[in-house]
């Protein structure tokens, strides 16, 4: 018969459920530390940026926590700087690239899923491939192109490299691989065509991957810097993280303080997003790897 006793012990972690203690230890500290190496530089940024006129932002002198804190360096920024206009370039080009990566990879991944059709495994070879070459061997080819079409200091130049990438393709194949066969014969037999059943049976189990597919293209559109640099010409097309680098400039004055700030409004955009999505982010990882 089962006691109260018993139900507590039940209910009551253990030591064996975690691990030994020191297993245990040793595992928090090994967390801590990397909470440390990826917190550490951004709480520095944002602390550093907060410091008042008079403070030292690097040297012997200087502090971790603001003496005197104040919002000065963010004002100045944008006073000095049209950020609204990079915001806008950025938003725009970020947009644009989820738009095309959703679309051309969703359905390129679909039809690598499906089986029966020639050159199949070929395609996916090129795609693994290309994967291989990293983006700065093809820059000036690349840059070559964009000059030809026109679209030099344009965002559709900056775009246009990133239309759509093999990664994405491949994380899209996985997750319709894993849509179990019989349920698309059960649609096929209920009379659903093909873009029925993309539409309304393989898109809705690949949610995670989409989601997967949104956030990475994001952050690499909004934190994309060499590209626009080499592409954009005015100031009025550039993107957030290469306009904000001008307050690295003598032409600024060089105020520590404004490059931290500039550093953690670039990035306060791309942290708020992933806040708000890492429940599904994580899901669409872990889907997205089934079948690889």
């Amino acid at each position: 018969m089962t006691t109260a006793v018993d139900k507590r012990r039940r209910l009551t972690p253990r030591w064996r459920d975690y691990g030994r203690p020191r297993e245990l230890v040793v595992r928090y500290l090994l967390l801590v530390f990397v909470l440390f190496i990826t917190v550490g530089p951004l709480l520095w940024q944002l602390l550093s940026s907060l410091k008042g006129a008079g403070e030292d932002v690097f040297g012997a002198g200087a502090s971790l926590i603001p003496r005197d804190p104040s919002l000065r360096a963010y004002r100045e920024v944008f006073d000095q700087v049209p950020v609204w206009t990079y915001i806008s370039n950025s938003v725009v080009i970020a947009l644009l690239s989820i738009t095309s990566q959703l679309v051309f990879s969703t359905m390129a991944g679909y039809m690598l899923s499906k089986p029966g059709w020639k050159g199949r495994k070929l395609v996916w070879i090129v795609l693994l491939a290309s994967m291989m070459f990293p983006f700065e061997s093809i820059m000036v080819s690349l840059f070559l192109s964009i000059r030809d079409m026109g679209l030099v200091d344009h965002l559709a130049g900056v775009w246009l490299p990133g239309f759509v990438a093999a990664i994405n393709v491949l994380i899209m194949r996985a997750a319709f691989l894993a849509v179990p066969r019989e349920i698309e014969d059960a649609a096929m037999l209920d009379g659903a065509g093909e873009w029925k059943r993309f539409r309304y049976l393989y898109l809705p189990s690949a949610y995670g991957a989409i989601l997967v597919v949104t956030i990475n293209t994001f952050i690499s559109a909004w934190d994309d810097f060499l590209w626009p640099l080499i592409v954009l010409r005015t100031e009025d097309h550039f993107t957030l993280t290469l306009g904000l680098a001008r307050l690295q400039t003598s032409s600024f004055g060089y105020d520590q303080r404004m490059v931290m700030a500039g550093s953690v409004i670039s990035v306060i955009p791309v942290l708020v997003l992933f806040v708000i999505t890492q429940r599904w982010f994580y899901k669409g990882v872990s889907s997205g790897a089934v079948k690889l």
